[in-house]
This record gives structure tokens, C-alpha cells and sequence, in this order.
């Protein structure tokens, strides 16, 4: 997971949400489905803030940093 691009993780996120929302799986599947959901979400957000931190370095002037507020 940790080599995926954001597309990728955010494709196989979907496809887990969809997998729950379909109401077919038992409460156990359903349960490993949501622990497997989170991880993919929570590395969707891990490379959003790496890319956040990137913009930010970017947008660093000679007189000092600007830090703009991204709405995500």
C-alpha cells in the first residue's frame, strides 16, 4: 500500500465503500471490509498532506513563508 499513488488507494478505497454499501456481506466480512477501508483512507490523507507540504515549500518567497489554507 505504501508504494500506491493517491488514484490508486482512492480507486480501491471506492470499491471497498461500494462493497459495504451493497449490504451483501455478512457482519464479519463487513467488519474486515471498514478495517481495510480505514487504511486506505488514512493513506489517501497521508500523501493529500505530503502534497499539501510540498505546495506550501513551493509558495516560500524571499521574504519568508506564505502559508495559504487549502479546503481539501
Amino acid at each position: 500500500m505504501d508504494k500506491m499513488t493517491f488514484e490508486e488507494c482512492l480507486a480501491k478505497l471506492n470499491e471497498l465503500v461500494d462493497l459495504l454499501e451493497n449490504g451483501k456481506l455478512d457482519l464479519d466480512k463487513s467488519i474486515d471490509v471498514y478495517a481495510e477501508a480505514v487504511k486506505y483512507r488514512d493513506r489517501c490523507k497521508i500523501i493529500l498532506e505530503e502534497g499539501e507540504r510540498k505546495v506550501q515549500k513551493l509558495m516560500q518567497t524571499a521574504e519568508g513563508s506564505r502559508k495559504e489554507e487549502f479546503i481539501i
